[in-house]
């Protein structure tokens, strides 16, 4: 058989190679979900330069988004870098850089204070917390499980992910929440956030407790997502210190490019501070 033809065990094997780069969990389930979509279109058809483009090609037909075929192409060519197939990689489509965000997506700091008010009114302790730390704090969803009874009572958090170690600090009335409720659930130590049966939280189940609350919050289900929280945080901090530098740091970005782009406004936004300008006469 050809070295050119994908196979389960080199798809196998390239998720082992994954897992010794140390990419997140999240990071492999996506790359292996898309490389399995690949290898699927593929079928028993030798990989080449020609296919890979036309695969490139196939995916803005079935109507992706272009930064989504872009993250569909970097697990591609990472395969591919593996492989030692260089030459059949492919160039990522160029995307103007946005300007503004979809209003329709931006959760703001009132649509914030509704899942909590929702929260609180249904009973949900545990998610009403769970949306209260991520957006006080800023944090990733799969940094969740650094939440811990340790942190809490020093007020800091010490996050290890993507290779970069970084301190989260706690506000101090979070803190004083957060361990009322983890001696009412008798956790003692370790993570805080955890299911019924003791077992952390996962991603999935955070996504869908939240989305869970929007009918009761009156808040549109495509603005609530773990993520959405940290975009909402990375607003508020900075219209509050207008320090980028310093945000950059709090989100753990290795580029202020990055965090550049979780300060976009919407368009309605711009448009009444174009409005306030006054040079229409």
């Amino acid at each position: 058989m050809s070295e050119h033809k994908l196979t389960p065990l080199q798809i196998q094997a390239f998720a082992r190679h994954l897992l010794l780069e140390e990419k997140s969990a999240a990071t492999m389930e996506k790359y292996l979900r898309d490389i399995r979509a690949f290898a699927c279109w593929l079928g028993d058809r030798e990989i080449c330069k020609e296919l890979t483009a036309e695969w490139k090609a196939y995916l803005a037909e079935q109507g992706y988004a272009p930064a989504s075929i872009n993250a569909m192409l970097s697990a591609l060519n990472s395969l591919l870098a593996y492989l030692d197939l260089n030459d059949c990689r492919v160039k990522f489509l160029k995307i103007q850089r946005r300007l503004f965000r979809d209003a329709g997506r931006e959760l703001t700091k009132s649509d914030y204070q509704s899942l909590l008010d929702a929260a609180c009114r249904l009973g949900r302790e545990r998610l009403g917390l769970l949306v209260e730390t991520i957006g006080a704090t800023g944090i990733r969803v799969s940094e969740v499980r650094y939440i811990t009874v340790e942190a809490v009572r020093q007020g800091k958090a010490e996050v290890s992910l993507k290779g970069k170690i970084r301190v989260i600090l706690l506000p101090g009335k979070l803190c004083r929440k957060l361990l009322k409720y983890a001696q009412k659930q008798k956790t003692a130590s370790g993570a805080i956030f955890r299911t019924k049966s003791g077992k952390e939280l996962g991603r999935r189940q955070i996504w869908a407790e939240m989305k869970s609350l929007c009918k009761y919050a009156g808040v549109m289900p495509g603005k609530v997502f773990p993520h959405n929280l940290r975009h909402m945080f990375a607003t508020v901090f900075y219209r509050a210190c207008r320090d980028i530098v310093k945000l950059s740091d709090l989100l753990g970005h290795s580029s202020i490019e990055t965090t550049r782009i979780y300060l976009l406004t919407s368009g309605a936004e711009h448009q009444r501070t174009l409005d306030r300008l006054g040079l229409i006469s």
